[in-house]
């Protein structure tokens, strides 16, 4: 990937994460990057594609936190326990909700692609959990205390949120 569109991905994605997706234009995204126009329009098309690629590069990044802390012969208990403190070191320096989510709201219609791929990375991060020996229903009640803590994280205390995100996957799965 070139440095260019590195740096457009990279402020686009803090952009649009403090700020939200409709509220930040291309020229603000462009004069962050240091960049022209016609360079923004040479690696996409649109502010939409933008946005895509904003959330495959985030997702990138967190599968690739998570794959780094999980082991593939350890036991669903460990594994969602390793899970859940990687999911708590990203919402430590992501406290501004699931971008996802925030992405899915900004981007409502159901034949959007933007929306499509929310809907798409919420399974694959399922599919990534069932492929850990996780059940069907072990995933989704871990994906559930992930997004509650995600939320939360945002009003509540943050070490009271740690403390009983941890203590429930002790618990629940």
């Amino acid at each position: 990937m070139s440095k260019k569109r590195q740096d457009l991905i990279s402020q686009a994605e803090r952009l649009f994460y403090e700020h939200g997706f409709h509220s930040i234009g291309l020229k603000k995204i462009i004069e962050e990057a240091n960049v022209a126009l016609m360079t923004m329009y040479n690696h996409f098309n649109s502010k939409e594609e933008l946005v895509l690629e904003v959330l495959k590069y985030r997702e990138e990044k967190y599968f690739s936190l998570l794959q780094k802390v999980v082991k593939k012969e350890a036991d669903v208990n460990t594994n969602a326990q390793l899970i859940a403190k990687a999911h708590l070191d990203w919402i430590a320096t992501h406290k501004k909700g699931c971008m996802f989510l925030r992405a899915k709201e900004e981007y409502p219609a159901e034949e959007n692609q933007i929306n499509q791929y929310v809907i798409t990375h919420k399974k694959t991060f399922l599919t990534f959990l069932e492929s850990l020996h996780f059940s069907q229903n072990e995933s989704i009640r871990l994906s559930m205390l992930l997004e509650g803590a995600t939320s939360l994280a945002e009003v509540v205390d943050w070490n009271k949120v740690s403390k009983e995100l941890l203590y429930t996957v002790d618990h629940a799965i």
